[in-house]
């Protein structure tokens, strides 16, 4: 394996993708390997990307979201904008996640008293 690029193959074996998520992510403009033929050579600079993908979709940012805050690296403000908008989605999601698990917490709350009044009326029933 070569240090500046690599194969799709190494790509997928790397970071854990398929060969379509590669592919998927070169259609949407995410990522630009080298093409030699029918083969795609993957720069440092798309290793990079990638992990910032992988990350940005771990946390729920959805792939335009992805692919503008990657475009904005290129402002040439030494990534000033591109860290404020970065953070302005993290804060957006962040509220987003909150607001999920406090839901998520209520209703499995819910869940647990039904199961304890279903289960207690099972028993008065035997």
């Amino acid at each position: 394996m070569s240090e500046e690029v690599m194969t799709i193959r190494e790509m997928c074996d790397a970071f854990g993708v398929t060969p379509r998520t590669l592919r998927f992510y070169e259609s949407k403009d995410l990522l630009f390997p080298i093409r030699e033929g029918q083969k795609r050579l993957f720069t440092r600079r798309d290793r990079a990307r990638l992990k910032l993908i992988l990350r940005g979709k771990r946390f729920g940012f959805s792939l335009e979201d992805i692919r503008q805050l990657l475009d904005l690296y290129a402002m040439g403000d030494q990534q000033k904008t591109q860290l404020a908008e970065t953070l302005r989605i993290a804060h957006d999601r962040l509220n987003d996640m909150t607001q999920q698990r406090d839901e998520l917490t209520q209703a499995i709350a819910e869940l647990q008293e039904q199961i304890e009044w279903g289960e207690k009326e099972l028993i008065a029933k035997a």
